[in-house]
């Protein structure tokens, strides 16, 4: 790996302070910096503590694999999103309440919070030391709303509590995402950013487990009620999140920003301008912008299928015991393939992983909307979901961060939100429509094929800028 030569480093340092001397004017790398940038020639030595240069093939470094635990953590509330509250919510709503509907615009409506408020704040969280603190106000909300999950006895009450909780979620994942580029180097993204989705799967199958058993086992055990054995596992869930972030939290160190800690007020005045100057730029950069496009159809169907398939489950009748049992095997799935994708991609390269798992969900989609009709097929779908869910968000993740001006990245990734967020409000309304509209909601799941067609034109007219010459 190369790392980064004297005269660079001077050179970097002296553009600092100039940032610190006149924070209106953003110093971002030029086209050179960015070219070597995307190269992978950017090797953090700023990071310090011995841990850098670290070869690509290297092991997983300390802070590489405390960034990585907060997967582990968060990924616990994802499972039981997925798996357990969609049939929870259920279970509070009439008889012929339509679950499919209505766990669609709840993921509609926290999606539009979250792509509405993170350009800007991650704008503002660009400067130095800020990253970390909207991180912990986001973290902090989706726990304390996970343990109130526990208190409505109504759906509606316990829905509006759960889309605070997936807010809090979604907030603190955007910055998390950007730490990323603090954390490891260019050439260690792939590799870094597919273990955290690989260890978040495994991870989190140890408390979900235990609030399975808990649900399923405490009634008998403890003479409580399955509705209050799943309050509890609200309360479970939570802790272990609260365990797996402390590693993050005494570990990361903001490397890249706009503007130090000095200047923050005159950064915040600043920062709709800087925005409007960030989007400019995306529209210049074709690669980058034709990338997003692509990021923003493509998502939207990854999401949707993982949002949307237990409540879908529910719908057709599959009885709820499979249906968690089956998604569980999916986290086991999905582990070794995480990994394994950021593997393959050191070897065929980022954007072609991709594409194969477009490809794939294409054949995901087709599957379900045709095929899916007993919990022997939900079986199969959930198999292979869990075989590219993990590879296509992680090497969208760091094939991302390889593109990015590094001093803007909570700006960027804030972009980065506004379109995996926005395709989320379009794919759940769209099923959730469509469901509504012909009371069949194997169609709401057909249409999702089309937004995957579009993803693949644009990813296959992108010209790939992590290629060298």
């Amino acid at each position: 790996m190369t790392g980064t030569e004297p005269s660079e480093n001077a050179t970097n340092t002296a553009s600092i302070s100039m940032n610190t001397a006149n924070t209106s004017r953003v110093v971002g790398p030029d086209t050179a910096d960015h070219a070597a940038t995307i190269k992978g020639q950017d090797a953090p030595r700023a990071l310090g503590d011995g841990e850098f240069p670290v070869p690509p093939s290297g092991r997983l470094t300390a802070r590489e694999k405390k960034w990585i635990v907060y997967d582990v953590g968060n990924s616990a509330f994802v499972l039981l999103s997925t798996a357990v509250i969609p049939i929870y919510a259920k279970s509070l709503m009439p008889a012929d309440g339509n679950i499919v509907s209505a766990w669609g615009y709840a993921q509609t409506i926290a999606s539009l919070v979250i792509a509405l408020l993170m350009p800007l704040l991650g704008s503002i969280a660009d400067v130095q030391g800020m990253k970390v603190k909207f991180f912990l106000g986001f973290f902090g909300t989706g726990v304390v709303t996970c343990c109130a999950m526990a208190l409505p006895l109504t759906w509606l009450p316990f829905l509006v509590v759960y889309v605070l909780a997936t807010i809090g979620l979604n907030g603190s994942l955007t910055f998390y995402d950007s730490m990323l580029i603090d954390t490891t180097s260019n050439e260690r993204m792939d590799k870094v950013s597919s273990h955290g989705y690989g260890w978040g799967y495994v991870g989190s199958t140890i408390p979900f487990i235990f609030c399975i058993a808990l649900i399923f086992g405490g009634p008998a055990l403890f003479d409580w009620s399955t509705v209050a054995c799943t309050r509890v596992s609200f309360v479970i869930t939570a802790v272990w999140w609260v365990a797996f972030t402390i590693p993050l939290l005494t570990s990361y160190r903001q490397v890249h920003y706009r503007a130090t800690r000095d200047h923050t007020r005159e950064a915040v005045r600043g920062t709709f301008a800087e925005l409007s100057s960030t989007l400019r730029k995306l529209v210049r950069n074709r690669p980058l912008w034709m990338f997003m496009v692509a990021f923003f159809f493509y998502i939207d169907a990854v999401n949707t299928v993982i949002s949307m398939s237990t409540s879908y489950g529910t719908q057709l009748g599959i009885d709820s015991t499979q249906l968690v049992i089956a998604l569980l095997v999916t986290q086991f799935v999905a582990f070794p393939c995480a990994i394994l994708y950021g593997r393959m991609a050191g070897r065929f390269g980022c954007k072609p992983m991709i594409v194969a798992a477009v490809v794939a969900y294409m054949c995901i989609v087709f599957f379900a909307a045709f095929f899916l009709k007993s919990a022997a097929e939900f079986w199969i779908l959930a198999i292979l979901v869990g075989m590219f869910q993990g590879g296509i968000q992680a090497l969208s993740r760091s094939y991302y961060g390889k593109i990015i001006p590094k001093e803007h990245a909570n700006e960027y990734y804030g972009l980065y939100d506004i379109f995996g967020k926005t395709a989320s409000i379009l794919g759940t309304f769209l099923v959730a429509t469509t469901t509504t509209l012909t009371g069949n909601a194997s169609l709401g799941v057909l249409s999702i094929a089309i937004l995957l067609v579009v993803a693949l034109v644009f990813l296959t007219l992108q010209k790939d800028p992590t290629k060298t010459a």
